[in-house]
């Protein structure tokens, strides 16, 4: 893993695109050439060929990560699914590519060209993904890792590791137990230190490149200076809530010191990331409201015929600084759907919601009329979901850290809503509160667009909440 303005990103999946954008630029050069060669006079110029190329890899990369294609699951293979949202990527990049070609025709590449391009195309991306398949299990991708910690911090820390979806892949050496915590790891793989060992020389023997202190309890005994001693000899030393952070894009905050927070790095709130933030809502809001203005008209027509009821719902949400404001939404359930005055969690399923708003929630269109609340400046385009007062209340009580996630301003889709599915439940809100929390610490213009993009997955595959 490395990261990108704070956010997390695996080596892998980076070379992986990487690679596949070359195979893109490279199946419109040989596809242009070879054209060429069977016609007298070229389609395209070679002055615009370039721009050409990189409009066709830009439209499909951008189709590829809608689809998910991006989120690699290694027990998927090259099995039914990859065909699944590969086809429906090229469909999606042909038509943006049909609107480029429509606002910048010299960039044109001709019908048998295309078709060609496509064609070599698809073939180098099936090529690219075999290859990265069976390279993905040799073992010269593995990085071994030795725990500090043999309790139960350690074994959920081993779990992710060992995941079996996983592409970048830990051998783990071993685990050097805490005497103040229990053993909850296999015998066979606690690593005993003989007198005279230390860690440096344990991780030496056993090949290790990163330590992973997963000790909950640090007082008395917790070897600080041979952790220095590992660091300063090359060998990575991370913390458990760095690690899971690492791993799984979120913040544990049952592995969480305050400190951590405190000193570590993030929750970027300076002027420039705030003029960047409001800047990239206004404009995304724009152009949202232009494109979606005659399905937000249908809407309001569909949600007004079917019951006759209001067209818009309006209420109370928990903002930034924990300023209440009022959230506006297309009404996706009953006029009455509260009837008793007490707040009720939304869920899957959830009987109140009428058959228009069924279909509004999975497509996402009643989230549209919150276009008014970014901009006016109480929400942004990209953030965590506002919640009610009332269950705001109830969430501090029994969730460590919640108020954190009200010093960004709440946003219409965020990192938990496109990464987690429906929450009905405190236990569902400790779950996307950790993602929230991420999204605070690492929030930047790169994740905002990052979350966009998975947001459209969301859309088209109808998950997330």
């Amino acid at each position: 893993m490395f990261r990108i303005s704070n956010h997390y990103v695996s080596k892998i999946v980076f070379v992986l695109l990487f690679v596949e954008v070359l195979v893109l630029l490279g199946a419109a050069y040989v596809g242009v050439a070879v054209r060429m060669m069977e016609y007298d006079g070229a389609v395209v110029s070679f002055d615009h060929l370039f721009t050409s190329a990189f409009a066709f890899a830009a439209a499909i990369i951008f189709s590829m990560s809608a689809m998910g294609m991006y989120q690699l699951d290694y027990d998927e293979g090259l099995r039914h699914p990859f065909f699944m949202k590969l086809m429906p990527s090229f469909v999606m990049g042909f038509i943006i590519l049909a609107l480029v070609f429509y606002v910048a025709p010299e960039l044109y590449l001709g019908r048998g060209t295309m078709l060609l391009v496509f064609a070599l195309a698809g073939c180098g991306i099936f090529v690219a993904r075999m290859v990265f398949f069976k390279t993905s299990e040799a073992r010269l991708l593995q990085t071994r890792i030795l725990f500090l910690g043999g309790g139960p911090l350690a074994k959920e820390c081993s779990e992710l590791a060992t995941r079996k979806s996983r592409y970048h892949k830990y051998d783990i050496a071993g685990f050097i137990p805490n005497p103040s915590e229990e053993v909850c790891v296999a015998q066979s793989s606690v690593l005993t230190m003989r007198d005279g060992d230390t860690l440096v020389r344990l991780a030496r023997k056993y090949g290790v490149s990163e330590i992973v202190v997963s000790v909950q309890n640090r007082r008395g005994g917790f070897p600080i200076k041979e952790l220095l001693d590992c660091k300063l000899q090359g060998i990575r030393v991370t913390d458990a809530a760095t690690f899971f952070e690492r791993e799984t894009c979120q913040i544990r905050v049952d592995s969480l010191q305050p400190s951590w927070l405190v000193f570590g790095g993030g929750f970027d709130q300076s002027y420039v990331r705030t003029f960047m933030k409001r800047s990239f809502d206004l404009v995304c809001s724009v152009l949202i409201l232009l494109v979606t203005f005659p399905l937000m008209l249908l809407a309001a027509l569909a949600v007004w015929f079917e019951d006759r009821g209001p067209v818009f719902y309006s209420q109370e949400r928990v903002g930034k600084d924990g300023k209440i404001f009022r959230v506006h939404k297309f009404r996706s359930m009953r006029a009455d759907a509260e009837k008793n005055g007490k707040p009720q969690w939304a869920a899957q399923n959830d009987p109140r919601v009428t058959r228009v708003g069924n279909f509004m929630r999975k497509t996402r269109i009643d989230e549209l009329p919150q276009i008014l609340n970014v901009f006016a400046g109480e929400m942004s385009f990209v953030g965590p979901r506002p919640e009610r007062a009332y269950f705001v209340e109830q969430l501090i009580e029994v969730v460590p850290y919640y108020n954190v996630r009200h010093s960004v301003k709440p946003g219409i889709t965020g990192w938990a809503q496109v990464r987690y599915g429906y929450g009905s439940s405190a236990e569902d809100a400790l779950q996307k509160l950790q993602y929230d929390l991420y999204y605070v610490k690492n929030n930047s213009l790169f994740l905002d667009i990052l979350i966009l993009i998975n947001t459209l997955k969301v859309v088209l595959f109808r998950s997330g909440r």
